[in-house]
């Protein structure tokens, strides 16, 4: 069976790029089948894994059915760990998207197929709510969401609840956790030590601001690839076991 996480925040600049890059080398270092879909037209995951698209097919295209995803996947050089690129076109894809019946379920039928041949598919999703996101929403067991230790980027998770709730997106896990954790601030500090309860719970794994998680885009590979024993390299692989444990996937 197919499972299908995504890496999604209304807001930007939170880590949902180096999220998304490092949990998918860490399912395909555990054997999972994964492939990376990068949603976001800044294609920011495919530079961080080194590989550019051979061929911009576009998302008109994709979400018209006149090629399948399966065309457009591209290897990496990880065991089990392959990319759907991005490219511009997908800035418009929400156009696409409304030009065809039932809009909001369009990319899970698409996704379908993958499962023939991959256990996982993890989205990286630009930061917004769009009809592309409703899609995310259809498809998903599970929102991973990082958000910063402050009031302003906690409050996003109040919002995406509401709009899930107003929009009965009843099957979709949230699964925030705090990112770029820097713990010389004494509202991080409190934050760790006291979130806040109206917003739900919250994963226990956060990740520190490091900068061996920037270097990611200098040596365009996962940090866990490279650093595996560094402070960010380690909270990665607990916040990855961390989820594999709320999903019950063993």
């Amino acid at each position: 069976m197919l499972r299908i996480l995504a890496t999604y925040n209304v807001k930007g600049g939170v880590g949902k790029t180096t999220t998304a890059v490092n949990l998918a080398y860490l399912a395909a270092r555990d054997g999972i089948r994964t492939v990376l879909w990068d949603l976001d037209p800044q294609a920011g995951a495919g530079f961080c894994l080194d590989v550019a698209a051979k061929r911009r097919p576009g998302s008109r295209k994709l979400v018209g059915g006149k090629l399948a995803l399966e065309k457009v996947i591209q290897p990496t050089t990880y065991e089990n760990l392959d990319l759907l690129p991005a490219d511009r076109s997908y800035r418009n894809m929400d156009l696409h998207l409304e030009a065809r019946k039932k809009p909001d379920r369009r990319l899970l039928k698409l996704m379908r197929p993958l499962s023939e041949s991959y256990d996982l598919l993890l989205m990286d999703c630009a930061p917004n709510i769009s009809l592309v996101s409703e899609n995310v929403f259809r498809a998903a067991d599970a929102l991973i969401m990082p958000v910063l230790p402050n009031p302003l980027s906690m409050r996003a998770i109040g919002q995406v609840h509401n709009f899930l709730r107003r929009q009965n997106f009843n099957d979709v896990e949230v699964l925030p956790f705090f990112s770029m954790v820097d713990l010389r601030k004494n509202l991080h500090r409190e934050m760790l030590d006291y979130p806040p309860t109206e917003i739900g719970p919250m994963l226990q794994s956060w990740i520190p601001y490091a900068s061996e998680v920037e270097r990611m885009t200098l040596r365009r590979a996962p940090l866990v690839s490279f650093s595996p024993g560094g402070r960010a390299g380690l909270a990665y692989d607990a916040l990855w076991a961390e989820i594999r444990d709320r999903l019950r996937w063993r």
